[in-house]
């Protein structure tokens, strides 16, 4: 659920509706009250988290204006925040944001003439406060949110708009937490999410999937920001918890339908195999206490055998479309490898190295370069990793990031210099916004102390 800053925009997000409605909703006796509102909260935080993409995707789809449908979902939200605690949490929370999501769209659709029309495919409401059917089902067909992500990715939107309005609209994380992913001011955010949904409401964009010429026109960008709601679940930019599992599961979700549809495409199959192979490790990679385990640490007996095996399945099919290995390729080769080994003692890092090096030359950026550091790392020695990490010192787009100096502690440590590692940990823990990796950075620091 988004989190208690208000957007760029000016809109103020559920957990701000929260602190404002719970006054109002408070019961006589101050210990029942303050139960009922915490229960009331964390069913809504809940049921936005699980199931804000899938209410967005379904009130696009019925309103036809992004920025309505968001505005009307966020009214639900508040809505929950204020009847619930009184009421009761209903049986079905999303299916309860839906209804009451649809029923102020027919409020503001009968006010107004032009939308007639919509007014009757939704068809009569009683107009008032709000009781709906906690038994109500969220109509929506399956492919909503893929519907959603190909609207996000259209080209009449700027490159730098589509992977943020993604971010907004399917993951349901705020101006801030897209800000500091990209390394840029909230307000740019804001203005980029903003200026995107205008966009799409001016230009006429239909929110439907787009003929095989047109899906091919955005395919790229559209794995790109599938593999962005997974990279956010697999290691969440901000908050509290190491990793939001329902986005990786949609991320999923998404690549395999993605696949069905174009299964000529290599590279759409190596989506997949990377995405199943990494998210084969969800259940090793959190501790009990819920702090992060590091790659090598981790039991590899939870890793799922079932996960493995699809991932493998799906990378085999990409190589048997003899393509030109691509950056999702190449990487669900990496992953591969990785899980093919029992121990971590056993990983082939040469290969891996190799693989890296095919990456930086197929996908050049500073995030592989780091990445390519780890591998080299392994491969041929800690020094030969810091080497690869040297020409990265003055890159803009690290200077805000935990990655480099999380990554040079590690390979520091390696080479034998503790009081160097701790003191990249340190700087590391202070750039992170995820306070479970703050508090691991931080515990590797003392360690080396």
């Amino acid at each position: 659920m988004p989190g208690t800053t208000t957007p760029a925009d000016g809109r103020a997000t559920p957990a701000d509706g929260f602190a404002a409605s719970a006054a109002t909703a408070a019961p006589a006796d101050a210990t029942a009250a303050a139960a009922d509102l915490t229960a009331a909260a964390a069913a809504a935080a809940a049921a936005w988290r699980h199931e804000s993409a899938h209410v967005l995707a379904t009130l696009v789809r019925i309103t036809r204006d992004v920025d309505l449908a968001d505005d009307l979902a966020q009214e639900a939200m508040l809505a929950a925040l204020q009847q619930w605690p009184v009421e009761g949490i209903p049986a079905n929370p999303a299916a309860w944001l839906v209804s009451v999501a649809k029923r102020r769209a027919v409020d503001q659709f009968r006010r107004s003439a032009t939308h007639r029309r919509l007014v009757e495919r939704l068809g009569e409401t009683q107009p008032g406060v709000e009781h709906p059917d906690p038994t109500d089902q969220v109509d929506r067909v399956e492919d909503d949110v893929l519907r959603l992500v190909y609207l996000a990715c259209h080209p009449v939107l700027p490159a730098d708009a589509r992977a943020a309005l993604t971010l907004r609209l399917v993951c349901g994380l705020t101006t801030t937490e897209i800000a500091r992913a990209y390394l840029v001011k909230d307000a740019t955010i804001g203005q980029r999410i903003t200026r995107a949904k205008r966009l799409l409401v001016e230009q006429g964009v239909p929110f439907e999937l787009p003929d095989r010429a047109e899906r091919a026109e955005r395919l790229t960008d559209v794995m790109r920001v599938i593999y962005l709601i997974f990279n956010e679940g697999y290691t969440a930019t901000s908050g509290d918890a190491w990793m939001r599992p329902d986005l990786c599961l949609e991320a999923l979700r998404l690549a395999r339908m993605l696949a069905a549809m174009e299964p000529t495409t290599a590279e759409v199959h190596g989506l997949v195999a990377l995405l199943e192979i990494q998210a084969s490790r969800t259940a090793a990679r959190v501790g009990p206490d819920g702090e992060p385990v590091l790659l090598e640490d981790q039991d590899r007996a939870r890793w799922d055998g079932l996960l493995i095996e699809r991932g493998q399945a799906a990378l085999g099919r990409a190589e048997a479309l003899g393509q030109l290995a691509g950056p999702y390729v190449v990487q669900a080769a990496i992953a591969a490898t990785h899980a093919r080994a029992r121990r971590a003692e056993d990983t082939d890092w040469t290969r891996i190295a190799r693989l890296y090096n095919l990456l930086a030359r197929t996908a050049p950026s500073p995030i592989v370069e780091v990445n390519r550091a780890v591998a080299h790392g392994r491969a041929y020695g800690p020094e030969a990793g810091l080497a690869v990490l040297v020409p990265l010192e003055r890159d803009p787009v690290l200077a805000a990031s935990h990655l480099l100096p999380s990554v040079r502690g590690d390979l520091l440590a390696r080479a034998g210099r503790p009081v160097e590692a701790a003191a990249a940990f340190l700087d590391a823990a202070a750039l992170t916004r995820n306070e479970s990796e703050r508090r691991l950075l931080r515990r590797r620091a003392a360690e080396l102390g």
